[in-house]
Formats: C-alpha cells, sequence, structure tokens
C-alpha cells in the first residue's frame, strides 16, 4: 500500500506545500536537493515526478544514484518505457522509471489498443482538448513533446503502424472538460468486435478514473481499396475506419471536476505506483 511520505516543490510559497503542511506530510521547497536531506528519503521507495520534461531528465541523473528506488514519471521526457496501466504495465514491473506518456495518451492509448487486439490498426490519429485553465506551466513547456510522445505511445503501446497527436487549449468559459477524439484506420473486421474490445477496456480505465467515458456512440465507416488513403511513410491503406470520442471528468477531490487531463495522469499514476508497492510487499515484505 502506498503511504505518502514527503512532497517536494521548488516555491515556498506554493499551495500545495502549505496543504501537505497541515496534513503532517514532511516538505521542502528546495527540490530535489531539498529531498536528498530529508530524514525520511532513504524510507522512500517510489518517488513520482510531475515537474517538465527537461526537470525530469535532471532528476533521473540524480535518482539513479540510488538503485533500489523507482521513478513514476509524470511528464512526456519518456526516459523510461511508455505504460499505460491496463495494456503493459505488467511488462514493465522491473524497471526504474516507468513513463506515464501523457494524459492524451492516457485518455487515447488503450483505446487503439483495444481496437489492436482484434486487428491491425494502419493508423491513429488522436485530438485532446483540455481547459486552458487545467494546462500548467509544465504542460504549456511541453506542448512539442507531448505530441511527439503521445504519437510514439499510439504505436509502441497502442500498435498503430503509425501515431499522430494533436492537443488544444481549449479557452471556453465555463471551462469545458477533457475531450478525447481518437481517428484510426485498420483492416477490415465486424464492427461489434471493435465495439465490444472497446467498451472492454473503458471499463477497465474506469476502475483507475471512474470519469473517463464514451461523449458519443463509436462510429464506423468502410474505405473501399478504391478510396485508399495515402498514410505518409505508409502509402495506400483502407480498411475500417473508427472514431471514438470520450471525455474524462475529473473526480473534483481537490482539483476540479474540468481537470479531466489531470486527474487521469495522476490516477495512472497511482495506479501504477499501488501495482509497485504490491510488488514490493510480495518480495521483501515490506
Amino acid at each position: 500500500m502506498l503511504e505518502l511520505a514527503a512532497m517536494v516543490g521548488i516555491d515556498d510559497k506554493s499551495e500545495g506545500l502549505a496543504r501537505a503542511e497541515r496534513l503532517g506530510v514532511s516538505t521542502t521547497h528546495e527540490g530535489i536537493e531539498g529531498l536528498l536531506e530529508m530524514p525520511v528519503f532513504p524510507n522512500i521507495n517510489i518517488l513520482f515526478d510531475a515537474t517538465s520534461a527537461a526537470a525530469h531528465r535532471a532528476n533521473h541523473q540524480v535518482i539513479q544514484q540510488f538503485p533500489q528506488k523507482r521513478m513514476i514519471d509524470l511528464t512526456p521526457a519518456a526516459i523510461g518505457p511508455y505504460v499505460i496501466p491496463v495494456v503493459n504495465l505488467e511488462d514493465h514491473l522491473d524497471v526504474d522509471n516507468l513513463n506515464m506518456v501523457t494524459c492524451g495518451g492516457q485518455a487515447t492509448i488503450p483505446i487503439v489498443a483495444a481496437i489492436s487486439q482484434v486487428c491491425k490498426v494502419h493508423y491513429a490519429e488522436i485530438v485532446a482538448s483540455i481547459a486552458s485553465k487545467s494546462a500548467g506551466q509544465g504542460t504549456r513547456a511541453n506542448i512539442d513533446e507531448f505530441t511527439a510522445t503521445t504519437a510514439r505511445g499510439l504505436e509502441v503501446v497502442g500498435g498503430a503502424e503509425k501515431g499522430k497527436a494533436i492537443i488544444i487549449l481549449n479557452p471556453a468559459e465555463p471551462p469545458l472538460v477533457m475531450r478525447d477524439t481518437i481517428f484510426t484506420l485498420s483492416e477490415g473486421v465486424d464492427p461489434q468486435q471493435v465495439r465490444n474490445s472497446i467498451k472492454n477496456m473503458i471499463e477497465q480505465v474506469q476502475e483507475y478514473v471512474p470519469g473517463y467515458q464514451l461523449h458519443q456512440e463509436v462510429q464506423f465507416e468502410e474505405i473501399p481499396a478504391n478510396e485508399a488513403v495515402i498514410i505518409e511513410g505508409l502509402g495506400p491503406r483502407y480498411g475500417l475506419k473508427t472514431t471514438v470520442l470520450l471525455q474524462v471528468t475529473g473526480a473534483g477531490h481537490y482539483l476540479p471536476e474540468y481537470a479531466g487531463n489531470l486527474d487521469i495522469m495522476t490516477s495512472a499514476a497511482m495506479a501504477t505506483g499501488e501495482r509497485l508497492a504490491a510488488l514490493n510487499f510480495e518480495t521483501t515484505g515490506s
């Protein structure tokens, strides 16, 4: 079982650090250097890094000096393998740095993987639309990394031959919940098989992200060979086009409900941490 041992930041006026202190959690505003000096540090086994891609690379270099400690990376730095809990977590329980891809990746890669379970996916394109108010400095600084890492995750974990990712920061007022659109072009297959696989995957994700759900019914379109789509790097492809529209509503425990992008990322990271903690207990009994 996970137990929060310390919270680390770089702003001594941080609301999050102040809240942690009120809850009796050890804190430091001196970044990773401050963490190393904390009395509780030797007892910490798992570190969650929610900084930025550049900061995580530096933090990773420091933590590598401590072989027993594992890092769960909530940035798109992608030092370690891409991890989507419902798809491939069990394949990466022995690595020291697990990358949670991006919020868009956590929302959309499971769907592409679900389609890949029943047919070959030639192309997957996703559009993640999040409320501008829920996009912090880290998100805004990592737009390029977001698109590159998510696209690669669609291929490596989702199983698509080629992936593409787009992010939209929606300035609407009041803020809208996270919306994700997934387009895939796959080999021809019974649409009901695809629908069933997607439904099963959504139910699995909902076990740790209850606000994850279809926004509309899954849509299908047959692309005949004489109307093949030219995909860059792949050439002409035809078959079944699948369109999936999702929405992710946050739990509203601390962050607002529209911040589903933050909720799915932290929930996926926590699910990963809980599995690592359980594995550690199975191995060491502590």
